[in-house]
């Protein structure tokens, strides 16, 4: 992978999976991975009919995300979990998290995860410190250069750091070579479009909001990067070829049914409702590690009531 453009149509963020000791389960960590590269070998039962009906559709796969709860995972854990991605990496590329608020610790996963085979690297706008434009561009000329040619993705989730990167501030970054692609999730779809209209040839814009992906490839997204994803892929896959195929109305039907499963993975802090979702479709456990506790009672019947149409269909 060495250009921007195999960053394209749909990307998961992927989850890590956890034992009930809160270990990296590796064994669920495969199957996962399986599931989403489509190549899940068969078992028998309906959840495995599920499975079936549901898996493969992912063009690349992110890593140590959000979603992946990156934050709490631990230095050599992070080399266990590139090494254990890249080698169960179903020919599919492989975008590792790499993002920190300490650039020298920014630099430093990034060589690590290059050294060991990441295709790319995801890097979040540093959080707490609220730097400066001066600051984002200083922190990912750094970045850029201990990639070593791998492209980076910028990530933008203001929610999450408590800074936005706005247009004029992105314009800068663009300039840097080995920034390729933004991961967008402000939430804002004027600034999504915006940062579209002024989009430099060669480079990708990414949706980084399911619930938004389909709007943002209207103003000029080339794919997503989701949450979604990890349960229902093919069908997300489907809902992004209709869009890209002008097929408007198949792209519609898809996106709403989806949406009601894409809004109960957001009722509490991602990934507490995709874990709970993992146990009702048998593709992990429901495993978190602190300060993230499992879903409450109302988000499970939530997540079980959209879940029963998709569940069903397998039957």
């Amino acid at each position: 992978m060495t250009t921007s453009a195999d960053l394209r149509g749909l990307g998961v963020a992927v989850a890590t999976p956890f034992d009930a000791a809160g270990k990296v389960d590796y064994a669920a960590f495969e199957g996962l991975l399986e599931f989403l590269a489509g190549t899940s070998t068969a078992r028998a039962g309906a959840l495995d009919d599920f499975r079936k009906r549901e898996a493969g559709g992912c063009d690349f796969l992110v890593i140590l995300g959000s979603t992946g709860e990156a934050a709490t995972i631990e230095p050599a854990e992070r080399r266990a979990i590139v090494e254990f991605a890249v080698a169960h990496s179903h020919g599919l590329p492989i975008v590792i998290g790499t993002g920190s608020n300490s650039t020298a610790q920014a630099v430093r996963y990034t060589a690590e995860a290059v050294s060991q085979g990441a295709d790319a690297v995801l890097v979040v706008t540093p959080f707490y410190n609220k730097p400066s434009p001066d600051g984002l561009v200083a922190h990912y000329t750094a970045v850029a250069e201990a990639a070593a040619g791998r492209p980076v993705v910028v990530y933008n989730v203001p929610g999450r750091t408590g800074l936005n990167l706005t247009p004029a501030a992105l314009a800068r970054l663009w300039k840097i070579p080995g920034i390729d692609a933004l991961k967008e999730s402000s939430g804002n779809l004027a600034q999504i479009g915006e940062i579209a209209r002024t989009l430099p040839e060669g480079k990708v814009l990414l949706s980084g909001d399911d619930a938004l992906a389909l709007p943002a490839l209207a103003v000029g997204a080339s794919g997503l990067i989701s949450v979604v994803g990890n349960i229902l892929p093919r069908r997300t896959k489907a809902m992004l070829e209709a869009a890209f195929a002008g097929n408007r109305e198949e792209s519609i039907r898809i996106h709403q049914s989806l949406l009601p499963v894409m809004d109960a993975l957001f009722l509490e802090s991602n990934p507490i409702p995709l874990k709970a979702a993992f146990s009702l479709t048998a593709l992990a456990a429901d495993a978190l590690r602190l300060p993230l506790c499992p879903a409450s009672q109302a988000t499970r019947a939530s997540l079980a009531k959209v879940l029963v149409p998709f569940l069903e269909a397998a039957k």
